[in-house]
């Protein structure tokens, strides 16, 4: 499905506020609530839309500590790198997991409410992985921008 701007200003407007009811929504596109709501339908089936959420403040749930974790395993076989996978998807600590290229295998985005707990969650789930060789934990002092909004 090619976006073309309409859909690229309710893409917009609803990464803003997706509870935002259609009407006002048709509003602020420039359409009527039925066209809106077909479009929304559309880019809904299509996949664009993937989910609706709600975002949480880390803080106000005790989950205030970002950490960025830089993982290296013994070996980049299939076997070892599916089953890392497998395992890393199962902890709620991990908000995102990526593999990377580069001087380390995966890249994770971990959070907890304090440096404890970030060292229970290492010693007694992270390096307990097979095949896990090497962590590398980076801690951030200030976050300067995070958004959930693509730029459209």
């Amino acid at each position: 499905m090619k976006l073309d701007a309409i859909d690229k200003r309710i893409l917009r407007a609803l990464q803003h506020n997706g509870r935002m009811q259609n009407t006002e929504l048709a509003q602020a596109v420039g359409l009527s609530a039925s066209p809106c709501l077909r479009r929304v339908k559309l880019l809904e089936d299509a996949g664009i839309i993937d989910q609706y959420v709600a975002l949480l403040k880390p803080s106000k749930i005790q989950l205030g500590l970002p950490i960025f974790v830089r993982v290296t395993l013994d070996r980049q076989d299939t076997a070892t790198v599916e089953h890392f996978a497998a395992e890393v998807a199962r902890l709620p600590e991990v908000m995102e997991c990526h593999l990377m290229s580069g001087n380390y295998d995966y890249l994770l985005r971990v959070v907890t409410a304090n440096l404890e707990e970030y060292q229970r969650f290492q010693m007694e789930y992270l390096t307990t992985i097979h095949g896990v060789r090497y962590v590398q934990t980076e801690i951030p002092l200030k976050q300067i921008k995070q958004t959930t909004a693509f730029p459209l």
